[in-house]
């Protein structure tokens, strides 16, 4: 593993320890799109089925578990929890989601490394992955001026798979020009999403403001 994977993978962890910490603290799920997050749930349900398949090692197999636990306990909360999920504006978070889901599952069909079982799920969670934050920043837009902890959140996120594009980048020269174009395609598209958010982040940072982005 190089130092490009291994960073994207903490920032990923850490921006759902943000979420985390968001939710639990201040009992609110203001700001957080459910949408993405359900999202985010079909992303690694069907991307780490091969759990029941074959074994990489142990740091594979418990970020897998880390990250599909912790998206199920996200939802759940804005489901279910008696208190955070009041806090929760439906009206705002009102992203036609479905049509990501729909999209990516035909593109999965149609563009895949192999058409097996396995395979067209694990392109179909690479396709939607790029996309699920689309309803996330669409609320952020809206609600215009946000808290800190969910800036950080789709900050840190962001990052991750920018870390994720370099070590592409990395093990195209290290490993004899390793290429997978379908994840090369999806992390360009979905690291360009957050372009508009990552400039008025440092805009931001550097006036030491509160973010705020335009309508």
């Amino acid at each position: 593993m190089n130092i490009f994977r291994l960073a994207g993978d903490m920032t990923h962890l850490f921006s759902i320890l943000v979420l985390l910490l968001k939710i639990y603290a201040t009992k609110s799920c203001s700001g957080i799109s459910l949408k993405t997050q359900e999202l985010y749930v079909l992303v690694f349900l069907t991307r780490y089925l091969d759990l029941f398949a074959s074994f990489i090692s142990t740091y594979n197999t418990v970020m897998k578990l880390v990250f599909i636990g912790s998206s199920v306990a996200i939802v759940w909360c804005m489901r279910y929890h008696p208190i955070i999920r009041r806090s929760y504006d439906k009206d705002q978070d009102n992203f036609p989601h479905y049509f990501l889901v729909l999209g990516s599952f035909i593109l999965a069909l149609l563009v895949n490394e192999m058409f097996t079982f396995l395979e067209v799920l694990w392109a179909f969670s690479v396709y939607l992955e790029a996309v699920t934050i689309l309803p996330q920043l669409l609320l952020l837009q809206k609600s215009g001026n946000v808290d800190n902890l969910t800036v950080h959140y789709v900050f840190f996120l962001g990052a991750y798979r920018g870390f994720y594009v370099l070590n592409w980048i990395y093990r195209f020269f290290a490993e004899r020009h390793h290429f997978r174009g379908i994840t090369w395609f999806a992390g360009v598209v979905q690291t360009a999403l957050y372009g508009d958010f990552f400039y008025y982040y440092f805009i931001s940072w550097k006036n030491s403001e509160k973010l705020q982005l335009p309508a």
